[in-house]
């Protein structure tokens, strides 16, 4: 169901891009993401009411900046919502340090954040993926998840998978035996094993061209991530029992 909804949330994506460039040890910038509200340097709960001051555990430090409980947990109810099933919290800590990663290069970018319509857009498609509106309120709940955090997320994801897209998809070309090969190869041997007719190339070359191009995005990134990762200080922290001070 994952691999569905990404595909959704990047319809739900116009290509409105900046530009700019990455500093590795991001110390020229500050916290990349106090832009955004995630790992913001402070360690006060992001589910917190106003006025509350309720102390978060720190799960990982990252550079000069960090990455709270609080954060883990709501990622990873996340997570859990649209792939139904937990993640390691390791995992978790992976993938918001590489939030980090996009989000310092798209701050030095000026990079647009996705309006208010882009997010509905995407709330709604997330919805859609459940049997009913009532099940997915009732999922929500007992991951411990609010609406707004639901679309806080999902305004976060949309945010770094554009800036994701425009930094990659201009080197990511797909060529017509690209496509050929992806027509025999996998897709038409996965309809004829559904017992379902395969359509001519002609009908669904424009969508395999797209769903290549994501690929070698996918790829891209990855790869980026992955070096720029070796040359940050990430220290992870043992977890903190619920409830208790950092």
């Amino acid at each position: 169901m994952r691999l569905l909804f990404i595909f959704l949330l990047m319809a739900c994506a116009p290509s409105i891009f900046g530009s700019g460039a990455f500093a590795q040890t991001q110390s020229a910038t500050g916290s990349p993401a106090s832009s955004t509200g995630s790992a913001s340097g402070s360690a006060t709960s992001a589910n917190d009411a106003p006025g509350e001051q309720t102390v978060d555990g720190i799960a990982a430090r990252i550079e000069d900046d960090i990455i709270t409980d609080s954060e883990v947990r709501e990622l990873g109810a996340f997570q859990e919502l649209v792939d139904g099933k937990p993640k390691p919290r390791y995992e978790v800590i992976k993938e918001l340090a590489d939030q980090w990663i996009v989000r310092g290069e798209a701050a030095l970018a000026a990079f647009p954040e996705p309006s208010k319509e882009d997010v509905d857009r995407a709330y709604q498609e997330l919805v859609k993926q459940f049997p009913s509106p009532q099940e997915f309120h009732e999922k929500c709940a007992a991951l411990g998840l609010t609406e707004a955090a639901v679309r806080r997320i999902l305004k976060q994801q949309l945010f770094l998978s554009r800036f994701i897209d425009y930094r990659f998809r201009p080197a990511a070309q797909v060529d017509q035996a690209q496509i050929e090969a992806y027509y025999h190869n996998e897709f038409a041997p996965q309809l004829e094993a559904k017992h379902q007719a395969v359509p001519p190339i002609e009908e669904v070359e424009d969508t395999i061209r797209e769903v290549l191009t994501l690929r070698a995005i996918s790829d891209r990134a990855t790869k980026w991530l992955d070096e720029t990762r070796e040359h940050l200080k990430i220290d992870i922290e043992s977890p903190h029992p619920q409830g208790a001070g950092s």
